[in-house]
C-alpha cells in the first residue's frame, strides 16, 4: 500500500501550553488507523490541522505526496476536497431534514437534484436507514445522527475519513453497529480512515494500526496485537485504565 497521509514533526503550541511537539506518523492508503490517548492531548487537533482549522507552528503534512503545509491556495482545497469528517456530535443543522442534511453538500457544488435524491437515498441505505427523510435530527436517537452525519460525508465520494470519537455517547450495540460502518466504507469505497477514539474496544476491533499520543508525540505504534502485548508503561496503564501510573488522572 502506498503512503496516503505523512504527518512530519508536527509543532502546535496555544500561548504557553504547548499541545502537540513532534508529531510523527504515516497513514497507507485504505487504512484504518486509530489515535488514542487520554482526554486534552491534542488528539482532535491533529485532525484539525489535517483539515486546514489550524496551521501549525511548524511540521509538514503531506497528502498524496503532495505538500499541504505552505500550500497555495488551489492546492489546498484540492487536498482539502479528499477528506470527509465525521464530528463527535455528527453536527447536524438543526433546522434541516435528514434528506437535505445528506443533500447539504452536493447542493454546494451544484449536483442536479434528480442525482442527488439517487445519491441520498443510496447513502442512507448503505449506513441502514430508510424512510427518514422527512425526519430532523432531534427526532434521531444519538446512533441514528452519526449514521446520517456518515452518510452526509461520504456522499461527497471521499478518499479520506476522519472520525473524531465516533462511538462515544451512543450504547455498545450501536456504537458495534458504528464499527462495522466504518469498516464497510473502507471496504466498499477503498476509504482511508483516521479514528480520533478513547474506546479501545473499536480501536482494537476495527483498526489496521493504532498510536497512542501523549505528552504531544506519538509514544508506540503497531498493530491492535503490537499494542496489546506492548511493554509500555503508559500505554498499559491507559490500556488497563488504572490510576497508579506514570499517566497522572489530573495533571
Amino acid at each position: 500500500m502506498k503512503d496516503k497521509i505523512q504527518i512530519i514533526n508536527l509543532k502546535k503550541s496555544f500561548a504557553e501550553k504547548v499541545i502537540l511537539s513532534g508529531v510523527a506518523f504515516t497513514v497507507k492508503e485504505g487504512e484504518i488507523f486509530s489515535i488514542i490517548g487520554k482526554s486534552g492531548t491534542g488528539k482532535s487537533v491533529i485532525l484539525k490541522h489535517l483539515i486546514g482549522l489550524l496551521k501549525p507552528d511548524s511540521g509538514e503534512i503531506i497528502v498524496d505526496n503532495i505538500q499541504y503545509t505552505g500550500a497555495d491556495e488551489k492546492t489546498r482545497i484540492e487536498i482539502e476536497s479528499k477528506y470527509g469528517v465525521l464530528f463527535q456530535g455528527a453536527a447536524l443543522f438543526d433546522s434541516m431534514n435528514v434528506f437535505d442534511n445528506v443533500a447539504f453538500g452536493l447542493r454546494r457544488i451544484k449536483t442536479p437534484e434528480a442525482e442527488i435524491k439517487i445519491v441520498v437515498h443510496d447513502m442512507l441505505e448503505r449506513v441502514g436507514l430508510r424512510d427518514v427523510d422527512d425526519k430532523f435530527p432531534h427526532e434521531l436517537s444519538g446512533g441514528m445522527q452519526k449514521r446520517v452525519g456518515l452518510a452526509r460525508s461520504i456522499a461527497m465520494k471521499p478518499e479520506i475519513m476522519l472520525y473524531d470519537e465516533p462511538t462515544t455517547g451512543v450504547d455498545p450495540i450501536v456504537g458495534s453497529a458504528v464499527n462495522d460502518l466504518i469498516v464497510r466504507m473502507r471496504d466498499s469505497f477503498g476509504i482511508t480512515s483516521i479514528m480520533v477514539t478513547h474506546d479501545m474496544k473499536s480501536a482494537k476491533k476495527i483498526s489496521d494500526k493504532i498510536s497512542m499520543l501523549y505528552e504531544g508525540r506519538i509514544i508506540v505504534s503497531g498493530t491492535p496485537d503490537e499494542i496489546k502485548n506492548s511493554d509500555n508503561p503508559y500505554l498499559k496503564q491507559f490500556l488497563e485504565g488504572r490510576s497508579d501510573g506514570p499517566v497522572k488522572a489530573v495533571e
